[in-house]
């Protein structure tokens, strides 16, 4: 749905990827050609979690635009989850879409990235040769040893969902980390499925800037309010600083 063209609006856009339709929602404030943030979703979740509307929207109080894309075989996109999904098929929904954003009229070329669990691991591997801005992750994983808890334990599913072969989907993107920078991650203390050592791990690649915030008590998906608050209020800042430095 459109809003009034003086405050932000929303629309759903469509792009192709490896010849499937993937659905996108993005979110423009009432400023011309604003720098644009391009968000990337976890292992079994969608353009929709409540964490990504948030912060799309305080991005838009920014002056920042917000793209949440569902990637195939998730939400809305084409494409059956079992046959379609793996870390480098992300990455290559990932590119069209900045390639997307960065030809758009109603956005300037200038980009950062957000990543939750799996979709962090999907920035990280793509930001180091696209010319990408500022980046923040949550529960990120640098390896996929672990994902196969996210696949096991009920407790990280809304529901039984989709299958995942983690094995047969094995990642390691360590080589890639040193060629981060303008990194902020999030990572709870008590995540039972990407341990916190990832994100130390990260960071202690990565290139300034950078900061790390230990949510304590955090979980995986980030169920604290205090967390959740916390989460858009820095990433959001971080997204405008960063953006900022590249007008």
């Amino acid at each position: 749905m459109i809003q009034s063209a003086k405050k932000s609006m929303m629309k759903n856009i469509t792009f192709s990827c490896d010849g499937l339709e993937l659905i996108a929602s993005l979110h423009l404030p009432p400023v011309e050609g604003p720098p644009v943030v391009i968000g990337s979703h976890g292992l079994f979740s969608d353009r929709n979690s409540p964490k990504q509307i948030a912060l799309a929207q305080q991005c838009n109080r920014l002056n920042l635009a917000y793209l949440r894309i569902d990637h195939r075989g998730c939400g809305a996109s084409q494409g059956k989850f079992e046959d379609v999904t793996s870390l480098e098929a992300r990455c290559r929904d990932l590119i069209q879409a900045i390639e997307l954003m960065k030809t758009s009229s109603e956005t300037a070329d200038r980009i950062g990235l957000f990543g939750s669990s799996m979709g962090g691991a999907v920035c990280l591997s793509v930001a180091g040769t696209m010319g990408i801005g500022p980046i923040v992750t949550v529960a990120a994983p640098f390896k996929s040893r672990h994902i196969q808890n996210a696949v096991d334990n009920p407790e990280e599913r809304d529901d039984p969902g989709p299958q995942f072969n983690a094995k047969e989907n094995s990642f390691d993107i360590s080589q890639k980390l040193s060629k981060i920078s303008n990194i902020l991650l999030f990572h709870g203390d008590e995540d039972t499925v990407v341990p916190l050592s990832h994100a130390r791990e990260i960071f202690q690649q990565a290139g300034h800037p950078k900061k790390l915030f230990v949510q304590k008590k955090g979980d995986h998906r980030m169920s604290n309010p205090i967390h959740q608050q916390e989460f858009v209020r820095e990433a959001s800042l971080w997204f405008q600083a960063g953006l900022s430095d590249r007008l």
